[in-house]
């Protein structure tokens, strides 16, 4: 496996029980010259079943995956389960010593760079990082579970995410399933391009698009965000991952109560987001989780230093939920302000 990567593994990805260790992904610096960047993996094993790819800090300032995947790599009985785990709670390092959503060293969005380099030079790691995982690990795989949040620039009501790759996704059906077994409040549909900026450009360079080519089983989540965690949030990952594992055929479905049904919605076009149109300190007239109506104000845009210039309105382009804003209140013109879901009618 190493020949297809710069990226070396010292684990046995076919050893039964728990190994723990760090990918070395080769990285010549000002304070080291022949130096590795350690990212750190887990696997484990026992019994046949399925192989299921967990990922956290794919976004560096998004908590609830980091957090809930060392806990699983630390307690999880290897008895517990029938199969194989790949574990990579920091996926983009350098991002998440960082406390950032992009690697400090390439500026890299890990979510933005797939299917990435096999021979990456040194100073783009976040390519490599990209490669390796869709070219050696997700191979291995039945399915993957990448966990994101909103990071510090945006909060959700914690949620689910798939992404239907075009009306004849052959995954798609059993996405569904998947998505509403993890059991959050919302599970969520995402169309096609789905994103903001739209256009085959982003989705086809997400790790759920890496999935998808690789005909893997892939969900996402968006649990909270506003650069922290919540025993909420925290729960609802931690859950989640257990549902999904079960899912899978994994694991037993946990003795725990059943998690709530999840509300189903998608995000289909850039009409469901609500972006700023000028800079300035953002009022909103809405709170996370409400209904809103198509036309219906999301807020003002103050000029705080000039009191005499009219605030900037800002409107909701369509009807929806609005299940993810920016809890900063200083923005700049083209920040994320909202996005909406609407009910899925699949």
């Amino acid at each position: 496996m190493s020949a297809q990567s710069r990226i070396a593994c010292p684990l046995d990805f076919d050893k039964a029980g728990r190994q723990v260790g760090h990918l070395r992904l080769p990285h010549s610096s000002n304070t080291s010259a022949y130096g590795w960047i350690g990212i750190p993996i887990a696997v484990i094993q026992n019994g046949s079943g399925p192989t299921v790819y967990l990922g956290g800090g794919n976004h560096g300032d998004e908590y609830e995956g980091q957090i809930s995947l060392v806990r699983l790599i630390q307690e999880l009985d290897p008895a517990r389960i029938q199969g194989r785990l790949i574990i990579m709670p920091a996926t983009n390092l350098p991002a998440a010593m960082n406390h950032s959503r992009c690697s400090p060293i390439d500026g890299g969005n890990l979510n933005r760079s797939f299917p990435g380099e096999a021979n990456a030079p040194d100073n783009r790691p976040t390519a490599a990082i990209a490669h390796y995982v869709e070219e050696v690990l997700l191979p291995m795989c039945d399915a993957m579970l990448d966990m994101h949040s909103g990071g510090k620039t945006l909060d959700y009501v914690p949620s689910g995410l798939i992404r239907r790759d075009g009306p004849d996704d052959p995954l798609f059906a059993r996405k569904l399933e998947a998505l509403k077994a993890y059991g959050a409040p919302i599970g969520y549909v995402v169309e096609g391009g789905g994103m903001p900026a739209a256009g085959g450009g982003i989705a086809a360079a997400t790790i759920t698009c890496a999935a998808d080519r690789k005909g893997v089983l892939g969900m996402g989540t968006e649990l909270g965000g506003a650069g922290t965690v919540t025993l909420d949030t925290l729960g609802v990952a931690r859950r989640g991952i257990e549902n999904f594992l079960a899912f899978m055929g994994v694991m037993e479905k946990p003795a725990t109560a059943d998690s709530p049904k999840s509300r189903l919605l998608k995000v289909a076009g850039p009409d469901y987001y609500v972006h700023a149109p000028c800079r300035g300190a953002f009022e909103p007239a809405f709170r996370l989780g409400d209904e809103v109506a198509a036309g219906q104000v999301c807020g003002w845009i103050h000029q705080i230093d000039e009191p005499d210039r009219p605030s900037r309105e800002v409107r909701f382009e369509r009807a929806g939920v609005a299940f993810c804003k920016r809890p900063i209140t200083a923005v700049e013109r083209g920040d994320c302000l909202a996005h909406l879901g609407t009910d899925w009618q699949g």
